[in-house]
């Protein structure tokens, strides 16, 4: 039973995230398989990949959210400034992480 409410909690929690931002889900993940999917469904790279919970919590853990988002922003040596998504915002960088992280 734990898991199970777990579980649900932390979709409640992502929900929560989408919404606070104005970010549907549908739009988050359609903006992921056009810019990011390339490099996190496969980890080109050594990009975090979608779904890997654990690695994806230690990094928001260590660097926090604002540090991810503007890491993405201005680019890492893997990883072009603002990744694929020339037009999104800090808030759409920040639904991207939490759905890449869940």
């Amino acid at each position: 039973m734990g898991v199970i409410m777990s579980k649900l909690l932390q979709i409640a929690i992502a929900s929560l995230a989408l919404v606070a931002t104005g970010v549907s889900h549908a739009d988050v993940a359609t903006t992921y398989q056009k810019t990011c999917a390339t490099c996190h469904d496969s980890g080109a790279l050594n990009a975090p990949k979608k779904g890997d919970k654990a690695t994806w919590d230690k990094l928001k853990t260590q660097k926090g959210m604002d540090t991810l988002v503007k890491n993405t922003k201005k680019g890492m040596p893997q990883m072009p400034a603002k990744g694929l998504c020339q037009s999104c915002s800090d808030d759409e960088f920040r639904a991207l992480i939490e759905y890449m992280a869940k």
